[in-house]
Order: C-alpha cells, then sequence, then structure tokens
C-alpha cells in the first residue's frame, strides 16, 4: 500500500510540474489574435511556434519541438515580407552522442528562410509561412544536408 502512495505521489507532482511548465509555456509573451490581424493588414505573415503565438521577427525558434534538440538563436532578421522573410543566425543542436540525454549541444551558423506563405487555420485571415529552409554556411550536423528544408506547423 506503501509504495502505491508514492507512486500516486510522484505521479500526481509530476502532472502538477507539467501543467505548471505548460502554463507558463502559455503565457509566455506572443501575438495576440488583435495582434496578429493586426500584422495581416500589414501584409507580412507570421511563424507559427510551437504553442500556437504567432510571432514576427522572432530572436529564437524552436525547430524540434518534441524534444528540444534542434533550435534556431540569434535570428537577425534581413527580410519580412508578404512573399518571404530571411535572417542570419544559429542552428543549435543535440549530437545526441551516445543518446540524446547525453548528447552535447552544437552551434552552426545558417540562413534561415521562410516561404509559401497560406491561411492559417487558427486565424485563417491570417497569412502563415509554411515552409523553412536552413542553409549551412559552415560546418553542419552529421547526416544533414547543406540545405534542409522544413514544413511549418498549421
Amino acid at each position: 500500500m506503501r509504495s502505491h502512495t508514492v507512486s500516486t505521489a510522484v505521479t500526481l507532482c509530476a502532472s502538477a510540474a507539467l501543467v505548471a511548465a505548460v502554463g507558463t509555456a502559455s503565457a509566455a509573451p506572443g501575438a495576440s489574435p488583435s495582434a496578429a490581424h493586426s500584422v495581416n493588414q500589414a501584409g507580412r505573415p507570421v511563424l507559427v511556434d510551437c504553442v500556437w503565438h504567432a510571432q514576427v521577427h522572432p530572436d529564437d525558434f524552436m525547430i524540434a519541438c518534441g524534444d528540444g534538440n534542434s533550435r534556431l538563436v540569434s535570428l537577425h532578421w534581413s527580410q519580412w515580407d508578404p512573399n518571404s522573410a530571411v535572417a542570419n543566425g544559429l542552428n543549435v543542436v543535440n549530437d545526441c552522442k551516445p543518446y540524446c540525454a547525453a548528447g552535447k549541444f552544437h552551434s552552426y551558423p545558417v540562413v534561415v528562410r521562410l516561404d509559401h506563405p497560406q491561411p492559417w487555420k487558427k486565424h485563417p485571415k491570417l497569412q502563415h509561412y509554411t515552409q523553412m529552409s536552413l542553409v549551412y554556411l559552415d560546418d553542419r550536423p552529421d547526416g544533414f544536408e547543406r540545405v534542409v528544408i522544413y514544413p511549418l506547423w498549421n
């Protein structure tokens, strides 16, 4: 009986921590629907992040939402218009050697390009970019091509 109580307590604590983390991520600053709408009126699509916030000119962006093993940081945008957006930055990627929890993160200079704006299902009057291309300028993670194209969520 004691182990069942401890197991239940651990499960409840883990659940509470998860709810707190999700609540914190949800409360993070992001474009509100009204702010996102005004962005659309300016003719600029948005970039939708992992927690469904509309962003324009973000400083960083999580690529691997599920495990956090790939992220864009230090983004400096030179273009953001109705057709595409372009930035320079770093792709920080976990090498997962010998496995991801024990891996090390490495930074790779990239050019980021966002393309193919389409109506966003969550806010159909708002356009969002649906494709991201990364061009590695120097080294790149093992197994990656020089140019990697990702579909973006809707």
